[in-house]
């Protein structure tokens, strides 16, 4: 019994070894951090005949646009080949984009002579 008992602390104090070993290798505070830098968000308001962006730049990753069409007609937001529906005035989405690289990459609104008339721009990846 007395032999058991030894065995199951020796267990969990290996465990225990192990556990705080491997928070100190990856701290949870520093891979959420991590995680955080690699994420940028930016508004979007599409109106006649422009949009707005809170940020014209981001760091390489995941850019997560908020569009909202303050604008009367319907707009959408395209960037990278990715595209939001048509957006009423009032409506908002969600379009999520991973730049693995630096560049420009020219942003539009896809209605028919919208972008002509001044409804596109350039956003800088660094």
């Amino acid at each position: 019994m007395k032999a058991l008992f030894i065995g199951v602390i020796a267990a969990a104090a290996l465990v225990a070894a192990t556990a705080s070993a491997q928070a100190t290798i990856h701290p949870a505070s520093t891979r959420g951090s991590q995680a955080a830098a690699l994420i940028t968000r930016v508004n979007v308001a599409a109106s006649e005949f422009k949009f707005v962006l809170s940020k014209r730049t981001a760091r390489r990753g995941v850019v997560i646009f908020r569009i909202t069409n303050v604008g009367k007609i319907k707009h959408d937001f395209a960037i990278k080949l990715r595209k939001t529906r048509l957006l009423a005035h009032g409506q908002s989405a969600i379009l999520r984009v991973v730049f693995l690289r630096k560049g420009s990459y020219p942003y539009r609104c896809t209605v028919p002579g919208h972008a002509a008339a001044g409804m596109k721009g350039v956003f800088r990846v660094t």
